[in-house]
């Protein structure tokens, strides 16, 4: 989920009591930061228009359906592509799946950060692009941005 600066502030000073009535009502559920900010945004007439209705992320449900996803292991990684999601859920801990992604569509060895358009090292040999960094206001593609 992506949250706009706005609808932030709105979330934080809340200038009608949606945004606390809200976070009351959600205080005792399970897994409740997966609906506040869903449920705040689809009832305040300032911001109900400005949604999206897609989450981003590739999930593999049990069926019949759990309260949790299935875990992605490697055999989930062409459907993840295919699914041209920019995100996804849920991973085990360590798994191989999380190092192919890493290597193969982020372009990361190991214990090193996701190169982007900040990062203006040269990469060769191996090194880290990001041990030189360029300005940091300047937004430009990085590498995976194809």
């Amino acid at each position: 989920m992506a949250l706009s600066r706005p609808f932030v502030d709105y979330c934080i000073w809340g200038w009608d009591n949606l945004p606390r009535t809200v976070l009351m009502y959600y205080a005792n559920f399970l897994s409740s930061p997966e609906g506040y900010f869903h449920t705040v945004i689809c009832n305040a007439q300032e911001f109900r228009n400005s949604t999206v209705n897609s989450d981003l992320h590739f999930i593999s449900w049990d069926n019949p359906p759990k309260q949790h996803p299935h875990l992605l292991r490697l055999a989930d990684m062409q459907r993840m592509i295919d699914s041209n999601a920019p995100f996804a859920r849920k991973f085990p801990r360590d798994d191989p799946v999380l190092d192919k992604i890493d290597s193969e569509i982020l372009s990361r060895g190991p214990d090193m950060f996701t190169p982007g358009g900040w990062c203006v090292g040269s990469g060769k040999n191996g090194t880290d692009p990001c041990t030189v960094i360029g300005n940091k206001t300047v937004i430009r593609p990085g590498p995976g941005a194809k």
